[in-house]
């Protein structure tokens, strides 16, 4: 497995998202979501299936691993709690979403976690 990139992490946290709202996800429905071509979604997918992060079934529909689904779960953990925190201070719902989508893939262990227990402890 390489280093994943931080298009790959948009990529699984793009899936999760997708699977909580419908059944089966396909490569299509990725690209729908990210506003991306197919062929530039199928070329991610095919790298995280190479790096065993997903895997594709016979119809074609997309599937976390587990080594996937974790970094899916953190991105979007990140995601969620950083645009609350912005909002929280005053940031508009759309601009908090976008801000938090850049900041989700670079932001430190260290930092993320003494944020969310900032937040926690001021019941944000």
């Amino acid at each position: 497995m390489h280093e994943i990139q931080e298009s790959g992490e948009m990529y699984l946290e793009t899936i999760l998202v997708l699977s909580k709202k419908i059944a089966n996800v396909r490569s299509i429905d990725v690209a729908h979501y990210m506003n991306y071509s197919k062929p530039s979604v199928s070329r991610g997918v095919g790298i995280l299936k190479d790096d065993g992060y997903v895997t594709v079934d016979e119809g074609g529909f997309l599937h976390l691993t587990e080594a996937g689904l974790a970094i899916a779960e953190k991105i979007y953990e990140r995601h969620q709690v950083l645009s609350k925190f912005f909002e929280s201070i005053g940031i508009s719902e759309e601009t908090a979403s976008k801000d938090a989508c850049r900041i989700e893939h670079v932001i430190s262990d260290e930092t993320f976690d003494a944020m969310k227990t900032f937040m926690q402890e001021h019941n944000l």
